[in-house]
């Protein structure tokens, strides 16, 4: 069989214009409509052609690379240069333009507020564009990785002790620089121990910032390198990470909302996402639904309180285990009297009610009730009796408990998994998001708002294919 060989000094290798680099259907044509179709003046960028001064690289090319980029793992200033140098698809989409790293890296630092109000603009599209009904609303969270080492995280007490290290160096750098002064040394030695104060000054301001972050906030622990995010355990251990919750649509599986918070758990988060992505869809969703992991009732009922059906199951649900022959729910609560009954009819009066929870705790009225029962030994082997616990809200958890083992909300908790967690899996092995580039609340939510957009853009171009998306969009 005959070899194909490539020729490096053929004269003619691409087309006469940038244009005819890449074809009609190619996808980065759509990622270019896209971008062409937000509002900058919305997100905050001022778009003008006739600005004087310093010439600067246009904000509608800078912000192309950045979503062209992230939407195929390319993330980092350094690649992203890169690309505009070697990837055709690149340089089309650039227009020839090639900014260097420090240009990209500070396009986004400077922009992050604007980056972080793509994807409300990218789902009031697809709302335009009938891909979003805004009816039923599934949430879920993921652990990324900060950028910042798990290791760097430490207690109040511990800066403190770093503070007085700091000044004490400080001191010292000082006294060490007036002696070399006096001593008239070479100049080199004194500029390197000013760059030493100068790092020395600069540590003890970050300590600073952090000790009156302990101030402004109930944390136990802040990072050093990253102060915004929290180490969080997952399945690959316990890392410095953000919590990225998201609110999917039923509809087509679209993104409404996405948010990188630094609570390490999802249990108050449900009510402050719905009502985010409520916001984004002008309208209150019919149904809001999410795992076990949200069951904090107080949360579910603020989002019941707008007459929104709420699926969620309680802890117990999600187990899947079959109550104990003695466990609470074999027993019967008496509303009026504020009391329970064990199976054999034996009254457990009200004990005690925690100040702070509210919760209250039962006992039974005679101690020898519980001795002389035939179950004893099995019910209950306590030298006072039987007691039980009724939470300050248990009225609400089992309001939920029953609207959960409805047929309808068992149809709609089976779609969750495939709904909510299938924009997680594209975001992680497709867009190769094993961690965030950028520190800071504001930077990993303008990266998060990132990665939700590109993978709308991925299943809208599914649905409607790369022309008919690009016809779309430049109809609305």
């Amino acid at each position: 069989m005959a070899y194909r060989f490539g020729n490096r000094h053929q004269m003619v290798l691409l087309p006469q214009s940038i244009e005819e680099y890449v074809a009609e259907d190619d996808p980065v044509r759509a990622y270019d409509a896209f971008v062409e179709a937000l509002d900058f003046n919305a997100l905050g960028i001022d778009i003008n052609p006739h600005k004087v001064g310093n010439a600067q690289y246009d904000p509608k090319a800078m912000a192309k690379l950045l979503v062209y980029g992230y939407s195929y793992g390319v993330k980092s200033s350094r690649k992203l240069e890169r690309e505009t140098h070697h990837n055709l698809a690149f340089i089309w989409l650039m227009g020839g333009l090639k900014p260097d790293h420090k240009t990209i890296a500070e396009f986004r630092r400077k922009n992050k507020n604007s980056i972080q109000q793509v994807l409300k603009q990218c789902a009031r599209m697809c709302i335009k564009l009938d891909l979003i009904a805004g009816n039923v609303l599934f949430v879920d969270g993921t652990k990324i990785r900060a950028n910042a080492s798990a290791s760097r995280t430490h207690e109040k007490v511990w800066y403190q002790q770093q503070l007085k290290k700091v000044d004490q160096r400080i001191e010292q750098l000082l006294q060490e620089c007036e002696g070399v002064d006096q001593q008239e040394q070479q100049l080199d030695s004194f500029v390197t121990m000013n760059k030493t104060l100068s790092k020395t000054k600069a540590l003890k301001s970050t300590i600073q910032e952090v000790l009156s972050e302990f101030e402004n906030s109930e944390r136990q622990k802040i990072n050093q390198t990253d102060p915004d995010c929290a180490n969080m355990r997952s399945i690959q251990g316990k890392h410095a990470s953000y919590n990225v919750q998201s609110v999917v649509d039923d509809k087509n599986g679209l993104i409404v909302h996405a948010e990188a918070v630094n609570d390490t758990s999802d249990l108050k988060q449900f009510a402050r996402q719905i009502n985010q992505a409520n916001d984004v869809l002008a309208k209150p969703c019919e149904t809001a639904c999410a795992d076990a992991g949200y069951a904090d009732a107080d949360e579910l009922e603020r989002i019941d309180a707008q007459e929104i059906d709420v699926v969620v199951p309680s802890k117990r649900q999600a187990q899947r285990k079959e109550p104990e022959p003695f466990s609470k729910k074999a027993f019967k609560y008496d509303k009026e009297q504020d009391c329970y009954y064990c199976p054999e009819g034996h009254k457990l009066r009200l004990s005690t009610i925690e100040k702070k929870t509210g919760g209250k705790r039962y006992i039974i009225t005679d101690k020898n009730l519980c001795f002389n029962c035939q179950h004893w030994g099995v019910c209950t082997t306590g030298k006072s009796g039987r007691k039980t616990f009724r939470s300050r809200n248990e009225d609400l958890v089992e309001k939920f408990e029953a609207k959960y083992n409805t047929q309808d909300a068992q149809e709609i908790y089976a779609k969750r998994k495939a709904r909510v967690e299938h924009p997680y899996g594209h975001m992680k092995r497709n867009l190769k998001t094993d961690a965030f580039l950028m520190r800071g609340r504001d930077g990993v939510q303008a990266e998060t708002s990132l990665l939700a957009t590109c993978f709308n853009l991925v299943r809208m171009m599914s649905i409607f294919g790369v022309p008919g998306l690009i016809q779309k969009i430049v109809s609305t």
